[in-house]
């Protein structure tokens, strides 16, 4: 998927602007590169436009460990958004995310996060 329907479809999903739209994206995806291993998340980047590979790459090897509520709120925080939009942007993210990579590296994600985590975020509650 190239960047320009990525943004737009996370855009609808979370119901901003596109410059909402791409702060959730950078905020979502950097988080997630916390919250997987290096490994996996530059997996992931080399799926994704050139644009989005940036946030995915530089995190430790190793991933943080840290629950849904602290992912939320790491959104939040670098996207300037409150928490309820940033979950919802996060949401929006993940679905779009599911969409644009092989279910091959997307599974590879989601093997690494607890099953709350991806119901809150709504991963796999769209088309899977």
């Amino acid at each position: 998927m190239d960047y320009e329907p990525f943004v737009v479809r996370v855009e609808q999903r979370a119901d901003v602007g596109r410059e909402r739209a791409e702060a959730l994206i950078q905020a979502t995806l950097r988080t997630l590169a916390e919250r997987i291993s290096g490994g996996e998340a530059r997996e992931v980047a080399e799926q994704l436009p050139a644009e989005l590979r940036p946030a995915l790459t530089g995190a430790e090897e190793a991933p943080e460990r840290f629950e849904v509520d602290e992912f939320v709120r790491r959104v939040a925080d670098r996207s300037g958004e409150d928490s309820a939009k940033a979950a919802a942007g996060a949401r929006a993210v993940m679905i779009t995310l599911r969409e644009a990579v092989p279910r091959r590296e997307f599974d590879g994600v989601t093997t690494q996060l607890p099953k709350d985590f991806l119901g809150l975020l709504g991963a796999i509650a769209e088309g899977r």
